[in-house]
């Protein structure tokens, strides 16, 4: 029953970013919502799949990030066998969609 319960919340969590339309306001929602900190680990995660996917290594993206090891494998995975997220959104950004 709770984890129904968890499951409707990021449901919702989901609904509320999607109403987001501008940079400022998804800038004003994060920073209400999360940490500094927080921010800046997913700022840097998408930074580590874009130049994965550039074809830099491992080696590479840690010395430009000082990202750990562990979450640049999972980032990897992510792209690899994921559901598509960064795949999709990097792939927008490319296009000048974002």
């Amino acid at each position: 029953m709770k984890k129904d319960a968890n499951q409707n919340d990021i449901q919702n969590l989901f609904e509320v970013l999607a109403k987001l339309k501008t940079p400022d306001e998804f800038a004003m929602f994060f920073d209400d919502l999360c940490t500094y900190k927080e921010i800046e680990q997913m700022a840097q995660r998408v930074k580590c799949a874009k130049l994965l996917l550039k074809g830099e290594t491992y080696a590479q993206i840690v010395e430009k990030t000082d990202v750990s090891s562990a979450t640049l494998c999972r980032i990897s995975r992510c792209i690899q066998h994921g559901s598509g997220g960064y795949n999709t959104l990097l792939a927008k950004m490319e296009e000048g969609e974002l």
